[in-house]
């Protein structure tokens, strides 16, 4: 099954608990104000990859000590039946290279999804293409209502467990103030350069809080990196 992606990163350290694989899919409908991945939003943009293709990303970074998969976007429910098909792959192959002390709490790697969508708004496709994941992070952005609880881009935002390992992996975080980096930096050629002389991507991999993009724009033009566009502004 095919699946469109905006990217991928591992380690990604600042959506949910240890050193994870980070999928961003590509296109969402509903379109926050003020998010700062606009360039998630367009459903024909991207990459289209084989599910095959993300499930070899995870083998190998459960092989690297992974201790989970993060699967965001865009909004991932907008791919339900290539999101559960994913998940289901990823769900095997966490219980195949499972073994005791994998992970650094000795729980297997654990699968988190965000999703615009609101608990409420879950219908049946939806449900089942989540049926796998341990913990859901639902609710839109909301620029207006800033929080400091980690991993949530707004207050409205709920972090929900739904298995077991879910409920114990995500029992410490569920009303914990973030307390580390909340934006993760990453520069490497962008697509179709010619090397680490040709232009530069950018990107910041988490949730900032309020005021951390503009704070992170004068810390990059202080070293010498100019933005020429940013996905957070229209």
């Amino acid at each position: 099954m095919r699946i469109r992606v905006s990217g991928t990163h591992f380690p990604l350290e600042t959506l949910g608990p240890g050193r994870r694989l980070g999928i961003w899919l590509q296109g969402c409908p509903l379109a926050c104000p003020g998010c700062m991945s606009r360039h998630t939003w367009d459903a024909g943009a991207g990459e289209s990859m084989d599910v095959a293709a993300l499930l070899e990303l995870w083998r190998s970074a459960l092989g690297r000590g992974a201790a989970g998969m993060t699967v965001s976007g865009g909004e991932p429910l907008a791919q339900p039946a290539a999101l559960a098909e994913l998940l289901r792959g990823a769900a095997r192959l966490r219980t195949a290279w499972t073994r005791p002390g994998t992970t650094d709490d000795g729980l297997p790697a654990d699968l988190l999804v965000y999703t615009g969508y609101e608990e409420a708004e879950l219908d049946t496709a939806r449900r089942t293409a989540l049926a796998s994941a341990d913990a859901v992070v639902t609710g839109r952005f909301r620029v207006a209502e800033p929080t400091g609880l980690v991993w949530r881009g707004s207050a409205n935002q709920r972090l929900t467990p739904r298995t077991g390992l879910g409920r114990v992996r995500y029992a410490p975080h569920l009303d914990r103030e973030a307390d580390g980096p909340a934006v993760q930096i990453v520069v490497e050629p962008a697509r179709g350069s010619d090397g680490p002389a040709g232009p530069l991507s950018v990107r910041l991999l988490g949730v900032p809080r309020r005021g951390e993009l503009l704070y992170f724009e004068r810390w990059l033009r202080e070293r010498g990196l100019r933005l020429r566009e940013r996905s957070w502004r229209p």
